[in-house]
């Protein structure tokens, strides 16, 4: 996959001049940009180029962000995907999360900052060849390249979300992580105590991770956090 210069890019923004404004400022940086306006041109643009992320506003006539976004997701699990929207709460943020998204942009917002998140996402969807490319812990394999699990050797599907929630833990095994913690780093958001969005994501990852292994990863340390280990 293509990382940083001359990756290809789809914006999809219903706003002419803020298409506009969003492709004249990412060509500049040599990143080659085509633009729907509308999420049925969206998915079209999608379905005939092997793009290396997605800018997608979610208030889009007809087809929405949302359910482009699930839409992308279900054919290409692992492609990055920026969602762009006036609306700024931490629901809104946690609904375009669950239809796919990878990071949240809310309206009106800096170029630059647009740019970093950008190049973070790319980055991201391309690990460093001089990193480790698998996290391991005990028969849990999480690769990064191929931004896949395995359990004992079984490839185990994981959604954008689960996936980046698995590697935090993964980085972190052995200590405990808050739900403070994993709203900022995996989320990008503050922790909102009248959600319980991260125990819904951890019990998925439960479900796919430890359901059918006698050796349980993911333990609950109640009042504190959840932590991934062995024993």
């Amino acid at each position: 996959m293509t990382s940083g210069l001359n990756a290809h890019l789809l914006v999809v923004e219903d706003e002419p001049k803020v298409a506009t404004f969003i492709k004249k400022g990412l060509q500049t940086q040599a990143y080659t940009v085509d633009v729907a306006l509308t999420g049925e041109e969206g998915k079209r643009l999608f379905d005939t180029m092997p793009y290396q992320l997605v800018i997608l506003d979610v208030n889009l006539p007809g087809l929405s962000g949302l359910e482009l976004a699930e839409y992308i997701r279900s054919q290409r699990s692992r492609l990055p995907i920026l969602m762009l929207t006036a609306l700024d709460t931490t629901a809104d943020k946690l609904l375009g999360f669950e239809a796919g998204a990878d990071d949240y942009l809310a309206k009106p917002f800096d170029f630059l900052e647009l740019l970093a998140r950008v190049k973070a996402l790319l980055r991201r969807s391309t690990p460093n060849e001089e990193e480790s490319q698998v996290l391991r812990v005990a028969d849990l394999e999480l690769d990064l390249h191929q931004r896949v699990a395995r359990r004992r050797g079984e490839t185990i599907e994981l959604t954008a979300r689960e996936f980046a929630l698995l590697e935090y833990l993964m980085r972190n095994a052995g200590r405990v992580v808050s739900r403070v913690d994993i709203a900022e780093q995996v989320w990008d958001i503050g922790f909102d105590t009248g959600t319980n969005v991260i125990d819904v994501y951890i019990s998925y990852l439960r479900a796919k991770i430890d359901k059918d292994s006698p050796v349980k990863l993911i333990h609950t340390l109640i009042g504190m956090g959840y932590v991934l280990k062995e024993k």
